[in-house]
């Protein structure tokens, strides 16, 4: 903490403005905390630690919903922790996204007419570098906006010294374990960004094809292959049917003519094959499918590359020089005039692999590349879940964990990129090839190069749990705050970046795990459980949303909609909503504070406390425990729900209404529930915090004359209860409620005041006649008082007099309707639950509605009942 977080600030002001202005307090509130440092971690600290590192946004990026949700949820533990008395680090930075950055300052290139050669490697590196620094990193002032509280001061790069050296050291350790080798495989290939790219680069998208069917062999050789992809039929080199299909058997191990061409292929049997599927036969491209890559390698076959990097056919005259999709054309053309066409579709819908970062049509291709072996690395991150070391929340999603982490592929790290971390190997002019450690030379002289391409942009992301911290170097930030605690992500990246990260911490930290829980969540959606995209219209800039409503309501908007691993809807109409509790929260402490609602000293024994100050109480002490209990099940949609309903239904609607009441009056009891309600507050708003931290700041320090909320010691459960308490309030809760269900019946204004006649003598109701009389606007019986309305609720007896105010007759009349309509509905309910054929048959949630159409059907039939006995005779 710096210096200036021990300077006591001068005592806030005891009055609040009549509005909450988020626009006006959020912005300097959170330069305040950061000055201050309260958000930086300090390694030296006997405090327990507790961690957790951002998954790094591209630098190209801007804040978008996905970020604010999980950012939330993020900043939210590790408030909490910090209040709770642990060294707490969020620790932040950004991922220097290969293609993406070298994508933008390409384009930025283009509007010069220049392409990355015109200036050569080393400067359109530089050139990168310069955007970086003017361009990159505006996601990180949108997280302060948010209210991020990061610690500013180890903010880290992924192609900084520290990380680079990082990446540099492990490549060399994986290397010498033999666990990075250099080989050709297939690889998904980008014809525009001229790089191979990862798995999570690839979005799939139905596209409208053709699928043609054609004849390849001649007379009884003859056979039926059909493709999607009709220009890869020039590297065919095999047909491949499976080895048990009688109708290919004496096909197998002969050669017949690929058309177009003047080559031979062989017939060969492999159990990859599915006889069920189409004509149960299969053109077979070693350099162009993955699949066939791997018949091919287990039947010796050839691998003919017929294509460059920018998709263009490089083999047989009358194609070479077209473009893949136009070669496409022509070949099927060709065939057609040939006469092998047997069958087309078009179109044809299938799915395609596109470029996430330019959207050109992904190409399988056959690559030299540098691969990670996966199989010993993807075992230990199997074990370190299966052996409780490592916990998945929520526990279902280890499945889909598992399903990845146990059967990897070998993992291509290279890219044919200038942008980001070189592969740290050199070739010699007779072959040799050397691979140089942080810390080692290069080799150098005539005839050595360093190999020309970067690594993935995952290899170094998966660094990030401890290159962030100081690996490898032994650094106190290593030694006090890895295993990091909690890595909060969405379930969309668990194949990748989960599993890149589990499988690097545990080799580089010699079997320490990186985190001790995956919280997984799910994605935002639209308020209708749609995916947002820009081309429907219904992406939302965060931004806009926080300008209009302040940042609190949208983050504890996405809070509430936070289950594990669920998706989260959110709507404009939601963040109103959240914003109406910011204010709710803002007018009941500011009513608080003008009625001298107070936090010094200690609280009054049970015994000098109000029924209404016990409950309020034991309520609260209820709501602490639930909280911290949702908190450690990752449960934020549950806590937010618990708190909204705590605060606004049983602090402001009752305990704050009860209590002005009590206000009126003066006296000791007065001053008890002004000491209560500055309790109940305090603690309130700690527990609120977290996740809405600009309003609780402002309020807090204003209420209690604190120096901040952020390093407030978190509430604990202090074990006070009343039962009787509860129940005392509960029945007058049920009183009010009903006479006020009476009054808007029978059409009463809410401020209409009636003569009543109370009858509580016996009841626990009796101290609380003043509170029921000021809530439910009851006047005095007086003199010519006569009972034309008595309900009888929770053991008192409320008599109204309603003459001059309603016309009885009518109001039988109406409420005698409403009850044969109740009846009726009771009626079918019941007849339809009562039908064991209609049972056996309906699914269970249309019976659980049935059951719940009775259930009201039975209260509205009491209900009108009890209005009837209410009134007089007509």
């Amino acid at each position: 903490m710096t210096e200036n977080a021990q300077q006591q600030p001068p005592a806030p002001d005891s009055e609040l403005p009549t509005q909450y202005a988020p626009a006006e307090v959020e912005g300097p509130l959170y330069e305040r905390w950061v000055e201050r440092g309260y958000f930086e971690a300090d390694a030296k600290s006997e405090k327990p630690p507790y961690t957790i590192v951002i998954p790094p946004p591209n630098v190209t990026g801007s804040l978008h919903l996905g970020h604010a949700f999980q950012h939330t949820l993020m900043d939210a533990l590790t408030r909490r922790k910090r209040m709770q008395g642990f060294e707490s680090l969020w620790l932040p930075g950004m991922d220097h996204a290969g293609i993406a950055t070298q994508n933008v300052v390409e384009r930025e290139l283009g509007k010069e007419g220049k392409s990355r050669h015109d200036l050569g490697r080393e400067a359109f590196v530089e050139r990168v570098w310069q955007w970086k620094d003017e361009y990159g990193g505006k996601i990180l002032g949108q997280m302060r906006r948010l209210g991020d509280g990061v610690d500013w001061s180890r903010e880290r790069f992924t192609m900084d010294e520290g990380l680079s050296q990082a990446v540099q050291t492990i490549f060399k350790r994986l290397y010498d374990d033999e666990l990075i080798y250099r080989a050709e495989r297939i690889i998904n290939w980008c014809p525009r960004c001229l790089t191979a790219i990862s798995d999570i680069e690839v979005e799939y998208q139905d596209d409208d094809g053709e699928l043609v069917s054609m004849k390849y062999g001649e007379g009884d050789d003859t056979i039926v292959v059909a493709t999607t992809r009709a220009e890869t039929m020039l590297g065919d080199t095999a047909v491949a049917v499976h080895p048990d299909d009688e109708r290919y058997k004496h096909l197998v191990g002969r050669r017949i003519k690929l058309p177009l061409t003047d080559r031979t292929i062989p017939v060969v049997a492999d159990t990859h094959v599915d006889p069920e599927f189409g004509t149960g036969a299969v053109k077979v491209t070693p350099a162009h499918d993955p699949n066939d890559f791997a018949i091919g390698q287990r039947h010796d076959l050839e691998s003919l590359t017929v294509m460059d990097e920018r998709g263009v056919i490089t083999v047989h005259g009358p194609f070479e020089g077209l473009d893949r999709f136009e070669a496409r054309s022509a070949i099927v053309a060709a065939l057609r005039a040939d006469g092998r066409i047997v069958a087309e579709k078009r179109p044809y819908v299938h799915s395609v692999g596109h470029c996430s970062r330019c959207k050109t049509t992904v190409e399988p291709r056959l690559s030299m590349q540098w691969w990670v072996k996966v199989a010993p690395l993807a075992k230990a991150a199997g074990d370190a879940v299966r052996d409780g070391r490592v916990k998945i929340h929520p526990q279902e999603m280890e499945k889909r964990y598992f399903d990845w982490v146990d059967n990897l592929h070998d993992w291509c790290i290279s890219r044919q990129l200038w942008w980001g971390h070189r592969i740290p190997v050199w070739y010699g002019p007779d072959g040799e090839v050397v691979c140089v450690g942080p810390d080692e030379e290069p080799p150098s002289g005539e005839g050595w190069t360093q190999d020309s391409d970067v690594l993935d942009t995952w290899f170094s992301s998966g660094l990030w749990p401890f290159s962030t911290l100081g690996w490898p170097e032994q650094t106190p930030d290593l030694k006090k705050f890895y295993t990091t605690d909690v890595l909060l992500t969405g379930h969309d990246i668990i194949f990748f970046w989960v599993a890149r990260m589990m499988m690097f911490g545990l080799y580089a930290m010699d079997g320490e795990v990186p985190f001790k829980t995956i919280a997984l969540t799910g994605l935002v959606r639209d308020q209708f459980g749609k995916k947002m995209s820009k081309s429907s219209g219904t992406a939302v800039d965060p931004l806009d949303w926080m300008n209009a409503y302040g940042s609190d309501a949208v983050r504890f908007t996405l809070a509430k909609g936070a289950n594990p691993g669920t998706d989260v809807p959110i709507g404009e109409d939601w963040v109103q909503a959240s914003r109406n509790f910011a204010n709710k929260l803002w007018n009941a402490t500011r009513f608080a504070l003008m009625n001298g609602a107070t936090i010094e000293g200690d609280l009054p024994p049970a015994e000098q406390l109000s029924a209404t100050d016990r409950w309020i109480l034991s309520r609260l002490n209820e709501t602490v425990a639930e909280v911290d209990a949702l908190y450690d099940d990752f449960q934020f949609a549950k806590l937010s729900d618990a708190l909204y309903h705590f605060a606004w239904d049983e602090v402001f609607d009752w305990y704050v209404e009860l209590s002005k009441t009590t206000f009126m009056a003066g006296g000791e009891p007065a001053e008890v529930s002004k000491r209560v309600l500055g309790e109940v507050l305090d603690v309130t708003l700690k527990l609120l915090h977290p996740i809405v931290p600009f309003v609780t700041e402002t309020l807090w320090t204003t209420l209690t004359g604190g120096e901040s909320v952020v390093i407030a010691d978190w509430p604990k459960d202090s074990g006070f209860r009343d039962s009787a308490a509860e129940k005392e309030i509960e029945t007058l809760q049920q009183v009010i409620t009903e006479v006020r269900r009476f009054r808007a019946d029978q059409g009463l204004q809410p401020g209409q005041r009636v003569p009543a006649r109370l009858t509580l003598d016996g009841t626990a109701l009796a101290p609380h006649e003043a509170a029921i009389r000021q809530l439910l606007r009851l006047q005095p019986e007086g003199d010519t008082f006569a009972a034309t309305a008595t309900l009888p609720v929770g053991g008192a007896t409320v008599a109204l007099d309603l003459s001059g105010t309603i016309d009885i007759a009518a109001e039988r009349k109406r409420l005698a309707k409403d009850l044969a309509a109740a009846e009726k509905e009771k009626a079918q309910a019941t007849a339809k639950l009562g039908n064991e054929a209609f049972l056996a048959k309906a699914p269970d949630n249309v019976v659980d509605k049935i059951r719940g159409r009775l259930t009201k059907a039975d209260q509205d039939i009491a209900r009108i009942k009890n209005q009837l006995d209410g009134l007089p005779e007509a």
